[in-house]
């Protein structure tokens, strides 16, 4: 009996606490249907919001525009016959720059979708450019250059006494825990370069050839192992696995494993999404809606992008907390040049995400373009890979040093540069306080100026044939004398240029050389050219499937 009653209370027991787990249930349930209606009303209130500030927006560029519309530009010479230096009379930028109003209403809101827009942007400018002329300037604060004078001017290293041009830091993400060696003041740049300089130095180059090396090894592995199968290979993904592994390796002291899997990692993917942000960055800061940005760019970006800070976080964190400053990575160069001018722990972190991106996308961007113009010229390809095979006899002749006196391959690279720049924008500065002579154009304080590297590079103005790939233009071909080379800078000029590009040069050319010596390339047909690419502020490349067969040498 006793049993039987102890049976019925513990029944009795558990359908109680079923009956309470079910209504503990039925609350779960009420409140997250509570949570999702709330959601619903906010994504509505938000999305209300979102179309009043851009209704705003449009409204008060629609009233800039009719007030810039309604003056006249003078002539140059008809303002020196009415006595002017001509200037615009409210001290505007000289009146030979053309003013194109509308062409800053057209990448966020007013005539195409801001992804429509914003992939376009730098193919409009290049045609304002090509109207216009060397000068354009496409909103009330932003003028765009296509000469090498303004170029100088703008990034180069100041003379004592000349002015600088500030980073325009409206086009960076501010809301980050401290400052990059991309995004900080004039001082605090210095201090970083001085730290990161010793990681990027000529000697750290030759003590990290073993790692370059091992990549690169493992970049042909790969490929090999694809060829004998017979199998078709997409060169870009291939380019990234390299850089990628090559740049965690060094930044982190941890690889992505992308060449031994053979796919990206997460991580990587993101990347690739999270750049989109910087477009958009770009776009809303010159509506003022840079308060906003967060809101109006697209969720799946934004999260990508702080994904991909919060994974250089965790890896950063780990190489730090190693204390390891013997190993051939930057890290070990960092902590162990870090005295009290170096870098804050968040700083180290921060810089991280940014030597990751870099280090990675660009260079994998230059090889694939370079790749796909050589296929569509098989004469100029043809001559890069004899002046390969006959330079070495064997892989492992492809050193540094030696892949350094190919002269034409250089001159492919160059050309590359030229016609699939990896950085296609403007890096915008600021003029100083007082205004300044940009190539003979008087600038107020305080505007926005650059030079896009694509609309520069495409424009008759400083190229002859700018449309053809033509590596012998760098190669004093008397067709070409006319050529404005001067005008080629994808690192950058001055004190703020790429810190990493020997690394770059040295793993384009290691890859390059090392494939075209051991592989024939053929392209594979595909529907769409590979080069109709949209440009988020990078390129937004699609895979170039090419065949590989491998070369068959006698043996000596």
């Amino acid at each position: 009996m006793e049993a039987q009653k102890e049976e019925e209370v513990l029944q009795k027991r558990t359908e109680k606490a079923l009956r309470q787990k079910r209504v503990e249930e039925q609350k779960q349930l009420v409140l997250e249907r509570k949570r999702q209606r709330e959601e619903k009303k906010e994504r509505k209130r938000r999305e209300k919001e979102t179309k009043q500030l851009e209704r705003e927006a449009n409204r008060q560029l629609r009233t800039e525009m009719e007030k810039q519309n309604q003056r006249s530009i003078q002539p140059k010479h008809q303002a020196r016959q009415n006595g002017s230096d001509g200037l615009e009379e409210n001290g505007g930028i000289q009146d030979e720059i053309i003013v194109v109003l509308p062409t800053v209403t057209q990448p966020p809101v007013l005539f195409k979708p801001p992804n429509k827009a914003l992939s376009d942007w730098v193919f409009h400018l290049a045609k304002l450019h090509e109207k216009y002329g060397p000068a354009v300037r496409f909103t009330p604060k932003d003028v765009s250059f296509i000469t090498a004078e303004a170029s100088k001017k703008i990034y180069g290293h100041k003379a004592a006494g000349n002015k600088s041009f500030e980073k325009d830091f409206r086009m960076y993400r501010q809301n980050r825990p401290c400052s990059s060696i991309v995004r900080s003041d004039q001082e605090d740049h210095r201090r970083m370069r001085r730290l990161l300089a010793h990681a990027f130095s000529s000697k750290a180059l030759r003590g990290q050839g073993d790692v370059v090396d091992h990549y690169v090894e493992l970049f042909m592995k790969g490929l090999t192992e694809r060829a004998q199968r017979g199998e078709e290979i997409d060169i870009v993904a291939w380019y990234n696995f390299a850089s990628f592994d090559l740049i965690g390796h060094l930044a982190l002291g941890q690889p992505f494993g992308c060449l031994e899997n053979g796919k990206y990692h997460p991580w990587v993917s993101r990347v690739f999404k999270g750049l989109k942000v910087l477009s958009y960055t770009q776009i809303y800061v010159r509506l003022g809606l840079q308060n906003w940005i967060s809101l109006l760019s697209p969720p799946s970006l934004r999260k990508s992008y702080e994904e991909h800070m919060q994974f250089a976080e965790h890896a950063a964190l780990a190489r730090i907390e190693s204390k390891d400053t013997e190993s051939q990575d930057f890290m070990s160069y960092v902590l162990r040049h870090n005295d009290e001018k170096g870098m804050s722990q968040l700083e180290i972190i921060e810089n991280s995400g940014v030597m990751i991106i870099a280090g990675s996308e660009t260079t994998a961007t230059l090889l694939s373009g370079t790749t796909y113009f050589l296929l569509k010229n098989p004469d100029k390809l043809k001559k890069l890979t004899n002046e390969i095979r006959s330079a070495f006899t064997s892989e492992e002749e492809i050193t540094v040093t030696q892949v350094d006196q190919l002269k034409y391959m250089l001159a492919v690279f160059n050309e590359g540069f030229r016609m699939y720049p990896p950085v296609a924008v403007g890096l915008s500065r600021l003029s100083p306080a007082g205004g300044e002579f940009i190539d003979g154009y008087w600038i107020p304080e305080n505007t926005a100026v650059s030079m896009p590297h694509w609309p520069a590079y495409y424009s008759e103005l400083n190229f002859r044939d700018p449309k053809k790939f033509v590596p012998e233009r760098w190669l004093d071909d008397p067709r070409y004398a006319s050529d404005n080379r001067a005008i080629l800078s994808p690192f950058s000029l001055g004190p703020r240029d790429c810190i990493g590009k020997n690394l770059a040069y040295t793993e384009m050319r290691l890859l390059l050389a090392r494939m075209l010596w051991k592989f024939d390339l053929e392209a594979v047909p595909t529907e769409k050219d590979w080069y109709d690419q949209k440009i988020f502020f990078l390129w937004e490349k699609g895979g170039l499937p090419i065949k590989l067969k491998e070369v068959v040498r006698e043996k000596v």
